[in-house]
């Protein structure tokens, strides 16, 4: 072949590859292995972009290097396939989601086939699967059947928990359980009716009902994660969003959170990877202090605060309650009842994440209550504030203005007063937070330093049991189910109002056939459209499915041993393939999917399933990939859409919309196209500017949700699937963000022409020679070597 026939070239080598399962892995004789992970995709429509080629690109590299020096490799791939999108398209079209995720699927594994990938198809899962979801199930049900041991540090069966409160009651297990646990005695357990018993044992389980306050979209049906809430309205469709309580199943991560802490010091990640982690689980050691609250009727309610600095308590000027606390409407009075009412509702409209970053915007009500200060007791007035998150330590907050960046706002706003216990800082202009300096104001505590301080008042309040010494997370329990269809269905029945498991010849249980993919007229999730969803007894089952992180929190387990019918992945598989030794994923997952994984696999670890404590020894994050974004900007609850120079005026109160690229052209929006895009849109009206509606612009990263971008099927048509990979690699370091652009691709193209004429002569013969190599040429040859091996075991693919 004379010339760089990329095409044909491609073609042959990808064909063989197929036919002679060229990247299967075999079984292991003898070799040391090497396990080279990327985290799988979501198929969406949308097919893959040149930002998630990067990352795979680079694990291929490591995967062929690890081979050519005789480790046994492991390199797999499989789609994450609930979601969502797939449920919003079935709700549009009326289209089963298991039928278009099917087609997005062979779409995908074609992308990457294009790309010349070495990955093991022969071990792909889909967690859309039955034969994959029968083991998420699986794993729940461990969950559902065990408790954790506070005092070994590990999971245990639950059926142990039965056996010491048989035995003893439960006042000397030490367990992760609910706050409101109630002591009970061995003859108060063995007397409970069964019901009884069922709802103290869902007290302990790891996973377990709790009512939460959720994220709620009335139009969508379902509960939305907070990063898919923009101010109050949903990201996708743009409906209002509101925050309300609700029965949820929770799995207790908590329990997790002193090991997830320490363990990270073990793994080669990232240390801004590992840094989100420890502030995500957020360790605060404190005190928990009790302030009597008179309500107006007359009766005291004990509120139990925690605090991170004890030492402050005499600067204490007002107490806050989250809007959500459960004293809220007993210590409101009568006069407040509508004002405090109101807030409620108003709170309920914004997402935590909104009420813990927005500085600016600090609110709240006065209940018209107070509490006794418990050393001084001066009357403390007792507030509802937004800035309380009912999840965290125990819902309300000791106000210390002088002494607390957002008690200072509050008590600015609000004019409460405040009382600088700290020396140290003017606090009058801000919060003096730095915990050195001495005690003022104090009375008992004055003139010691704040470590001091901090010891006396434990000491005092423990002695005169007011409070105690505790350690809190700022982790919370993980929410684990959606009001959703398309996601992992609960092997859980009812029986009397509680939760039982189906036995595990039953699983899996698959998805059942439904009429509409809508909640029911009675507000139940999807799954109320299903006929016969309950047992052969009748009894219920759940109505909700599991969320989208379920299947992903396991599945680097199930590549060691795909097609494993009796287990998960067997012990011997397990115990030759550990832990994935690379992985490969973006920095975003940090304290989602990352921690969750690492969540499942210590448990699995704690009964014995495996021996590995972590799921992945090494972890780098790809850089992101950025693109050029568009911009319409709708007004808040309409479907009106302002452009964007007008937009700039102050009197429309806008929400800035992602729209696809190819809707645009020089920043002006095919207004028809943007109609058909989505069936909520097809009656958008739009406020223009000069006659066409002007699109806003922003670098940002490369992603499906922001509509921006570029399909690597089109760069490969052009020049090659090689000449892609180099480009990419080629634009920076692999953890470095970095823009796409593709003015240097001919660039690359050209060197492979030349490379591939060094090798074939213009008549399309190889061009060899039985002349010996001259020594400098061979030195050349072997720094290079030398060279492009260290640049590898670098990961420093754009130096080698």
């Amino acid at each position: 072949m004379a010339h760089y026939d990329f095409k044909s070239i491609e073609q042959k080598w990808q064909y063989y590859w197929a036919k002679h399962q060229s990247f299967r892995t075999q079984e292991a004789q003898g070799q040391p292995k090497f396990y080279v992970l990327d985290m799988f995709p979501y198929p969406s429509g949308a097919g893959l972009h040149v930002g998630h080629a990067l990352g795979y690109i680079a694990s291929d590299i490591v995967a062929r290097y690890k081979r050519s020096q005789g480790y046994h490799v492991l390199h797999p791939m499989g789609f994450d396939a609930f979601g969502l999108p797939a449920e919003q398209y079935a709700l549009q079209t009326g289209q089963h989601p298991a039928v278009a995720t099917s087609q997005n699927i062979s779409y995908y594994q074609a992308q990457l086939q294009r790309l010349g990938l070495s990955f093991d198809w022969h071990r792909a899962v889909c967690t859309s699967d039955p034969s994959y979801y029968r083991w998420t199930q699986w794993i729940f049900l461990q969950l559902f059947h065990s408790w954790y041991d506070n005092h070994l540090q590990k999971a245990r069966s639950i059926q142990d928990l039965v056996a010491c409160l048989t035995k003893g009651g439960n006042d000397n297990i030490q367990a992760a359980c609910d706050e409101d646990t109630p002591m009970v005695t061995a003859e108060a357990w063995q007397q409970m009716p069964e019901k009884e018993q069922q709802a103290l044992l869902l007290k302990y389980r790891l996973a377990f009902l709790e009512d939460t306050m959720i994220n709620w979209c009335p139009e969508l049906g379902t509960v939305l994660a907070n990063e898919e809430v923009k101010e109050g309205l949903s990201e996708r469709g743009g409906h209002p969003v509101v925050r309300k309580k609700m029965q949820q199943w929770s799995l207790r991560i908590t329990a997790y959170a002193t090991r997830l802490l320490e363990d990270l010091t073990d793994l080669d990640w990232p240390a801004s990877v590992k840094e989100m982690q420890r502030h995500w689980i957020g360790v605060s050691p404190g005190a928990t202090i009790a302030f009597q609250a008179t309500a107006p009727d007359g009766t005291t309610h004990a509120l139990n605060i925690f605090t991170s600095r004890p030492a402050t308590l005499f600067g204490v000027t007002y107490l806050a309650l989250a809007p959500e606390h459960p004293l809220v409407q007993s210590l409101t009075i009568a006069k407040q009842q509508a004002a405090v009412n109101s807030y409620m509702v108003q709170a309920k409209n914004r997402s935590e994440r909104e009420r813990l970053t927005d500085l600016k915007r600090v609110t709240g009500v006065f209940t018209g209550a107070y509490a006794k200060h418990p050393f001084t007791g001066k009357p403390l007035p007792i507030w509802v504030a937004d800035y309380v998150m009912a999840g965290y330590g125990t819902g309300a907050v000791m106000g210390v203005p002088a002494h607390d960046n957002r008690d200072h706002a509050f008590a600015q706003q609000l004019g409460l007063p405040m009382v600088q216990v700290v020396t140290g800082g003017d606090v009058t202009k801000a919060a003096y937070e730095a915990k050195t300096g001495r005690l003022i104001n104090s009375d008992f505590l004055d003139n010691l330093t704040v470590q001091e301080a901090t010891e006396a008042i434990l000491k005092k309040i423990t002695a005169s049991q007011m409070g105690k010494s505790t350690i809190t997370f700022r982790l919370r329990n993980a929410i684990f189910s959606r009001q959703r269809y398309w996601g992992e269905p609960f092997p859980i029945y009812y029986k009397d109002g509680m939760p039982y498991t189906l036995p595990e010849e039953a699983l899996p249980l698959t998805l059942p056939p439904i009429k509409a993919y809508q909640p029911t007229s009675t507000g139940q999730p999807p799954l109320g459209h299903a006929d016969h969803w309950h047992t052969a007894a009748g009894d219920p089952l759940e109505l909700s499915t599991m969320p989208g992180w379920a299947g992903s929190s396991w599945y680097f387990l199930r590549y060691m041993d795909a097609h494993n019918e009796k287990a998960f992945v067997s012990p011997a598989a397990q115990a030759y393939w550990q832990a994935v030794d690379l992985y490969i994923g973006g920095a975003e997952h940090a304290t989602g999917h990352l921690l969750y994984a690492r969540f499942w696999t210590k448990f699995l670890y704690d009964l014995g399933y495996i021996n590995a404590k972590e799921p992945f020894q090494k972890l780098i994050n790809q850089g992101m990939m950025q693109a050029l974004s568009s911009f319409a900007y709708r007004i808040k609850g309409t479907q009106q859409f302002v452009s964007y120079h007008l937009n700039l005026r102050e009197e429309y109160d806008t929400v800035p919309m992602h729209v696809p690229i190819d809707l645009v052209k020089d920043r002006v929006l095919d207004i028809e196209a943007f109609r058909k895009w989505r069936p909520e849109l097809q009656d958008a009206t739009f406020i223009l500017e000069d006659g066409q509606y002007i699109c806003g612009e922003e670098v940002e990263k490369m992603s499906k949700s922001k509509h921006n971008v570029i399909n690597p099927d089109t760069i490969i048509a052009q020049y090659g699937a090689d000449t892609l990979r180099l480009y990419i690699l080629f634009l920076g370091p692999l953890e470095q963000s970095k823009p796409w652009d593709t003015h240097g691709i001919d660039g690359v193209f050209r060197f492979l022409t030349k490379l591939w004429k060094l090798f074939y002569n213009p008549a399309g013969l190889v061009a060899t020679t039985d002349m010996p190599a001259p020594v400098k040429a061979l030195k050349i040859l072997h720094k290079t070597i030398k060279k492009v091996q260290e640049a590898i075991e670098r990961y420093a693919f754009n130096t080698a």
